[in-house]
């Protein structure tokens, strides 16, 4: 499809990658948390957000209630689900909750909840980013969804769903609707945070290109935009002539000069053009 060649990394080398990555990313939350979401009792969710709650109840140690419940489901998970997650995984459900207990005596950067939901979010966001694309996990409520999901039918989504819908209810119930509501902006800001890191600020357009200049257009955009075409076989519904479509994939800077050109080649060109979030393949990304 496309032309642009992209350089390999050593398999090795994209391993000790991977555990820098989970290594960072549990760092950046556990940070976060303490930074922004526990000092102002924003339990967004997962095993973080219920020691949140029982620290404000309880005084419990936050990186004590997270090994208390992250390697247990871990375990369960290896047991139940039949197969292995993985050393990464269990770095970062160790990893994290370490770097939580030895940053617990770090000054909260704000005591605004509002400001600590948002920022806290990221934080957290910007983390578990890190970690996914490490190809790993935190453990916790993760597994537990795959555990509600193997065993009842339910979506995974569904499942992560009711466990974080949980936690942020109890957090109402324990502190009040506010801590609540800012509890439900900072898991917003989470997923959010996540689908940037993993999908980067970065956006290609897909164009789909009908025109009686095929050869031209096809010609101008693999010598002059250097991007590759496919041609797909398609009929015209009302004239049931045949009338084939050129699908390029581009960048967002090289999308003025795609409309140019085809402009120039043929003024009543037909041009779908639809935003492709995440491009894999040569010339974008790997996989």
């Amino acid at each position: 499809m496309n032309r642009k060649k992209t350089s390999g990394v050593h398999p090795k080398v994209e391993v000790f990658l991977e555990y820098i990555y989970v290594l960072i990313g549990s760092a950046i939350v556990a940070i976060a948390f303490n930074l922004f979401l526990l000092p102002n009792q924003i339990a967004s969710g997962g095993v973080s957000g219920i020691s949140t709650i029982l620290f404000s109840l309880f005084g419990f140690e936050p990186a004590i209630v997270q090994w208390t419940f992250n390697i247990p489901l871990f375990i369960a998970g290896v047991l139940l689900l039949g197969k292995n997650f993985g050393v990464k995984t269990l770095v970062g459900t160790i990893f994290l909750p370490l770097v939580v207990f030895f940053t617990n005596d770090y000054e909260p950067w704000t005591n605004d909840p509002l400001l600590g939901a948002l920022f806290g979010g990221i934080g957290v966001g910007l983390g578990l980013g890190i970690v996914f694309r490490g190809k790993a996990s935190t453990g916790g409520t993760d597994l537990a969804a795959q555990i509600i999901n193997k065993y009842t039918g339910l979506t995974l989504g569904t499942c992560v769903a009711i466990i974080d819908g949980l936690i942020v209810l109890s957090a109402a119930i324990v502190f009040d609707i506010e801590r609540g509501l800012y509890a439900l902006i900072a898991l917003y800001v989470t997923t959010k945070t996540i689908d940037l890191v993993q999908i980067g600020l970065g956006r290609s357009k897909m164009a789909m290109i009908i025109t009686n200049q095929q050869a031209e257009v096809r010609e101008g955009i693999l010598n002059k935009i250097d991007r590759g075409v496919t041609k797909l076989s398609a009929y015209g519904g009302y004239t049931d002539h045949e009338r084939p479509i050129l699908m390029c994939v581009v960048d967002q800077t090289e999308f003025t000069k795609l409309k140019q050109l085809v402009k120039t080649i043929d003024p009543s060109a037909f041009v779908i053009v639809m935003d492709a979030s995440e491009v894999l393949g040569e010339g974008f990304k790997r996989a």
